[in-house]
């Protein structure tokens, strides 16, 4: 254990300069050295997931998937240009949808290069894009998710579900899976505008289970709904930041609970666990961004983001696509419940697309070299 470690890196003098700050625990920290404020594995994925989701203009798996590939292969939208850290369980999935890909074309005769842009819904029914092995219980799921729940926020029955489908794609576990369809209701929750007491409520599952289509949650996400989380001391009571999904979602929520409705206090907590810490806190940050808003984050954190621009353009567009979604949605769908039973098959059926995002979105896509490994 020691006692300070770095909180961000600084550029002074064309020399890198460790700052030495607040943070109080070791940080299992086995990444490139970064500018200040450039971002992890965690906001790459889930620029990839909000960049799908405005592209597709719906829920898209296997286009999800695709820009994952792209992301661990090419760099894309990574904040060095690599992909310079990436999840055990996510390199495998990413690893075997690759595989499965390959076969795919090799069986149908798709030529070299055209299976990142397949649009035929027919041919992408018979697409398993579930690429996780059954007992992948990471956080990597959860880090990434907070664009699924902010585009589908007004439909919170299709929220939650495609929270956890967002998981389960890369991470099979029951507990990822769940997980994921909890925090999403969270954060449904949150934009829509309830309470922090409403969110922290012992029986917010109970409350919303329309939400959950009434399907329970795996009894160790259970125990954190009902407030297993709500720990006076924290670290000293056995709060933690790793890696597997039930003490990430656990040590993010006592961060927002015990947050003092500060979120840069909340961010620093969470951090102060150690492990998995930039995990930990862009968990917290999900939540509590969609609770706090915009502008209550910390100007001065704000202001160094990386590509600040960029990401403040993607999230205006996952509002405006977002609305546009929910009314082509509810459209075509008799009722909600008709509607969640489909889920599954819905959102696996969802087909990416070339378009690129033009105009007030980023200039163009970075796509990548069309070759088949």
């Amino acid at each position: 254990m020691i006692k300070y470690i770095t909180r961000f890196i600084e550029k002074n003098s064309n020399k890198y300069v460790l700052t030495v700050a607040v943070l109080k625990r070791k940080i299992s920290f086995n990444r490139s050295i970064l500018f200040m404020i450039q971002f992890t594995d965690d906001t790459s994925m889930a620029l990839c997931l909000a960049i799908s989701l405005i592209v597709c203009g719906e829920f898209s798996p296997y286009d999800q998937l695709v820009r994952y590939k792209w992301w661990y292969r090419y760099g894309y939208m990574s904040s060095t240009g690599d992909c310079f850290d990436i999840g055990a369980a996510t390199g495998q999935a990413l690893r075997e949808f690759e595989r499965r890909q390959n076969l795919f074309a090799d069986k149908r005769h798709i030529p070299d290069g055209e299976m990142d842009f397949l649009s035929d819904r027919a041919m992408l029914e018979k697409f398993n894009v579930y690429c996780s092995d059954d007992h992948a219980a990471g956080n990597g799921g959860l880090m990434r998710l907070a664009p699924v729940p902010l585009f589908c926020h007004r439909l919170p029955i299709e929220a939650v579900e495609y929270s956890g489908i967002s998981a389960k794609i890369t991470h099979g576990d029951e507990r990822a899976y769940d997980a994921c369809r909890y925090y999403g209701a969270l954060i449904v929750a949150a934009v829509n505008g309830e309470t922090k007491d409403e969110l922290l409520d012992d029986k917010f599952y109970k409350n919303h289970k329309k939400w959950f289509s009434n399907k329970p949650l795996h009894e160790d996400i259970q125990k954190i709904a009902e407030g297993s989380y709500k720990k006076k001391d924290g670290y000293d009571d056995g709060i933690r930041g790793k890696g597997f999904v039930v003490n990430s979602l656990e040590a993010a929520l006592w961060a927002f609970w015990s947050d003092e409705d500060s979120f840069e206090q909340g961010v620093l907590s969470a951090v102060n666990l150690g492990d998995d810490a930039d995990t930990t806190a862009a968990i917290y940050g999900q939540l509590a961004g969609a609770y706090y808003g915009y502008k209550k984050l910390p100007q001065k954190w704000v202001k160094q983001v990386y590509a600040k621009d960029f990401i403040t353009c993607l999230s205006e567009w996952i509002v405006y696509g977002g609305h546009i979604w929910a009314q082509n949605h509810q459209s075509t769908s008799t009722n909600s419940h008709s509607s969640s039973q489909n889920l599954s098959h819905a959102s696996i059926n969802a087909t990416p697309s070339k378009v690129l995002v033009e105009d007030k979105n980023p200039s163009e896509e970075q796509r990548p070299k069309k070759t088949r490994k």
